[in-house]
């Protein structure tokens, strides 16, 4: 029988124990000297007979036996064997989990790079309603009610715009949420993104009561903030958020509340990412921090360039030795992107979709409108039906049809797959045109982060395995 290693990326830990990350079923096993023979006996395009090279081994039965367990392990396959679709879409309607709502399309700011505002906005200039009602706050939350099947717990993420320029729709959504789950014997949680300019003591004290789970958008030190995040008239945010986010940090863990996070965007020139993490764990106090390069047209200056991502890399490599020293130690790290790779890759995540956008995921508009995402309310090209009269289950299907990893051939070959999925919907429509293309222009860039990943992975796992004991799914 002719047979092959399946598509695959190997690694190391710091004392030599060799792993292999399987791509068709993102597997990760540890290779002894017999088994990582066999792998690389049978990494050939055309396949090795396998009767032939187990007659040439010196232990014939020993080398057919750890064949046959790599074969069973899905390392090695037969060559002219047709690979099934790695998932197929689940039974549709699939239940929402999670509803995004966008109570406002204005925000007080004028960040250079904002998506939604920006030169690389998908609305047109005629916007929605500025402000959610009440009245739509209440219907989306008996969309969610509905749509949500037999799920114990849903999440509502209230969204903007600067998302407490409505704060009265999410006071409102919040109090009618509890009282709708309650006659459902459903958990709601609750989360917020905020540029934290409008923090007074009064939204703090609701949002810690409520346990909301709360990001603050927010690039670094007062330089970094200022230097892409301002007011219209020019003026730095830094100085009116700094006193706020500590008052809101400080309550919330008195109060013993949920993980508050920031999430930097990052730019040509900016700061160093281990700088900017320590300013804003060590100093601001934040508990996580996630790093996401700047989503961006061709052209922009603000547009992280081939030189750009090599050089966050390089820099996400620095900060994931400190990732790795607190997991050796037994303690957590704040380093989100790491940590939430690293959880996915302890579970085996394979990926048919790069998110939960139009599965499992919607985004809702000031005026009810039901858009795959967050990043695609009021795109009238991309809307999937209105709160109040459902979704269009045909045309959600069909995106999600579209959009599968399957579908994606210049991902075929590429081991970071299982992760990826091609990458973000809405950066594929801002650099192509078409949501449901792959994002080749960051391949290099997801590679290298899956590559850090599986190598900071393969060093917990060989000296401080328990750790990985939290990323347990239950």
């Amino acid at each position: 029988m002719q047979l092959r290693t399946v598509l695959h990326r190997r690694f190391r830990d710091e004392s030599g124990i060799e792993f292999i990350y399987l791509a068709n079923s993102a597997a990760i096993l540890a290779l002894d000297e017999p088994t990582a023979a066999v792998v690389d006996a049978f990494i050939s395009e055309d396949g090795v007979d396998s009767d032939a090279w187990v007659q040439t081994q010196p232990k014939p039965s020993a080398a057919e036996s750890t064949l046959h367990d790599l074969i069973d392990l899905g390392a090695v396959r037969p060559v002219d064997e047709t690979e099934a679709p790695r998932a197929e879409l689940p039974p549709m309607p699939f239940p929402l989990a999670t509803l995004v709502l966008n109570v406002t399309n204005k925000c007080n700011l004028s960040c250079t790079y904002c998506y939604e505002y920006g030169e690389d906005k998908l609305t047109g200039d005629e916007a929605g309603k500025a402000l959610m009602d009440e009245k739509t706050a209440r219907e989306s939350i008996d969309f969610l009610m509905r749509s949500s099947g037999d799920r114990p717990q849903v999440s509502i993420t209230f969204f903007g715009g600067e998302t407490l320029l409505n704060f009265d729709a999410i006071k409102a959504a919040t109090v009618y949420a509890e009282e709708q789950a309650a006659k459902s014997a459903k958990r709601v949680h609750y989360s917020l993104t905020t540029n934290a300019t409008l923090l007074t003591d009064d939204i703090v004290d609701f949002l810690t009561q409520h346990r909301f789970g709360i990001t603050v958008s927010i690039d670094g030190d007062k330089d970094e903030q200022d230097r892409h995040r301002s007011y219209k008239s020019g003026k730095g945010s830094f100085d009116v958020m700094e006193p706020r986010i500590r008052n809101l940090i400080g309550m919330n863990k008195e109060r013993n509340g949920r993980p508050i996070g920031a999430r930097v965007t990052v730019t040509a020139g900016a700061t160093p990412v281990v700088d900017t993490y320590r300013y804003l764990v060590d100093d601001l106090g934040f508990d996580e921090v996630g790093f996401a390069p700047v989503t961006a047209g061709l052209g922009r200056d603000y547009a992280l360039g081939e030189q750009g991502y090599e050089s966050l890399l390089r820099e996400f490599g620095e900060l994931g030795e400190e990732y790795i020293a607190a997991a050796n130690r037994g303690e957590s790290h704040g380093f989100s992107n790491l940590g939430d790779l690293v959880r996915e890759l302890h579970q085996g995540v394979n990926k048919a979709h790069p998110c939960g956008a139009g599965l499992g995921l919607v985004g809702v508009s000031t005026e009810g409108e039901i858009g795959l995402c967050h990043r695609f309310v009021e795109s009238k090209s991309h809307s999937i039906g209105t709160v109040q009269e459902g979704m269009d289950e045909t045309a959600r299907a069909a995106f999600l049809e579209q959009a599968h990893i399957d579908k994606k051939t210049d991902c075929t070959q590429c081991f970071a797959r299982p992760l990826c999925a091609g990458g973000c919907y809405h950066e594929a429509h801002v650099r192509y045109g078409e949501a449901t293309k792959a994002n080749l222009h960051y391949c290099d860039w997801i590679r290298g982060f899956v590559d850090l990943g599986l190598k900071s992975y393969g060093r917990i796992q060989s000296s401080n395995p328990s750790f990985l004991a939290r990323f347990d799914q239950q």
